[in-house]
């Protein structure tokens, strides 16, 4: 695979105070730039803002989709990393006693595109997924 460019992603918050703990502390992303509306972390090299929004601005989820027996958050997004740091993150999040969406398993179990995953929401409310290939040339593998 070749050398991937960070991606960038905006996502609201309602509490940015926690956003800060949950995405400096839990996560362990360095924090960049910030002022008093919104704060850059470093998540596995890619940028993500949290912005402080109201309810009003938070936008409205689309609900969920079935993968592999798991009723999967829509919209949600992560990082999909090296199985080695998808393991760290894993012990990590449960030793900050994270309540997860969909435990840390393997799904599409000796199928083109296994993978290792994980779902959670951070505090406002926002679902991440963050997935591991033991090969990664399956990670857009049909």
């Amino acid at each position: 695979m070749a050398d991937l460019t960070p991606f960038h992603i905006a996502f609201p918050v309602d509490d940015l105070a926690a956003a800060r703990h949950f995405y400096g502390e839990i996560l362990g992303c360095p924090e960049g730039r910030s002022s008093d509306r919104w704060i850059d972390f470093n998540l596995f090299g890619h940028q993500i803002v949290a912005h402080q929004v109201g309810p009003a601005d938070r936008g409205v989820t689309g609900g969920e989709n079935s993968v592999d027996g798991h009723q999967v958050p829509v919209p949600h997004y992560g990082v999909v990393l090296r199985p080695a740091d998808w393991h760290r993150l894993a012990a990590r999040l449960k030793s900050h006693g994270i309540r997860f969406l969909i435990e840390p398993h393997t799904r599409f179990e000796g199928e083109v595109g296994e993978q290792s995953t994980m779902f959670f929401l951070d505090p406002a409310g926002n679902a991440l997924e963050f997935k591991s290939f033991a090969d990664m040339d399956q990670l857009f593998a049909s």
